[in-house]
């Protein structure tokens, strides 16, 4: 526990938060504008009249320390940084990728990779992290990683468009088979 706040506390908000501002904001009657933001205050009084109370102090908290940086605060009003399934607009300018990007996934998704590349799935984007470790933490989550390496450089040489999201996750439509390398078997 650091300081005041109880980790399983922040997690739960911080889960209740990405299941609403990512998600299912209609679940608790709450409406994204076109950039995914909502106002603080209608956020803490839709979750507390649907049986989740939290603070301002808890909801700035779990802002401030989420490791992944999952959420931005601007003004008034918080918005997810990315991993929408709900239709937004994070009008986030295109960006230069750097050569190599990479893709954390488990080893029973390889075949419809190879076959079809990254699609977004529920997502609007494929999310591609700029380092090797971050991507297999992301692949662990789902079993024993396997990282691939996206060539984002001829991608974007070739006319297919990247952005980075405030927390350094970087987005694309698609990525076909053609730039994926693929770790060699052992």
């Amino acid at each position: 526990m650091s300081g005041p706040y109880d980790e399983r506390r922040t997690v739960r908000v911080s889960k209740y938060l990405s299941r609403h501002l990512r998600h299912q904001p209609e679940l608790i009657g709450i409406t994204l504008d076109p950039g995914g933001w909502v106002e603080i205050d209608t956020l803490i009084a839709a979750a507390t009249a649907h049986g989740f109370r939290f603070t301002r102090e808890e909801l700035d908290h779990v802002v401030a320390t989420n490791d992944k940086r999952r959420f931005a605060i601007e003004g008034s009003r918080i918005r997810a940084s990315q991993g929408h399934s709900v239709e937004v607009d994070l009008d986030l300018p295109p960006a230069v990728p750097p050569p190599y990007l990479y893709h954390g996934t488990v080893a029973r998704n390889l075949d419809a990779i190879r076959a079809d590349g990254l699609r977004p799935m529920s997502r609007h984007d494929v999310h591609l992290s700029a380092d090797r470790e971050t991507a297999a933490r992301v692949g662990a989550r789902r079993g024993r990683p396997v990282v691939l390496a996206v060539d984002a450089g001829a991608m974007h040489r070739d006319g297919h468009l990247f952005r980075v999201s405030a927390n350094g996750v970087w987005l694309t439509n698609a990525v076909p088979p053609r730039y994926l390398r693929f770790p060699q078997p052992h």
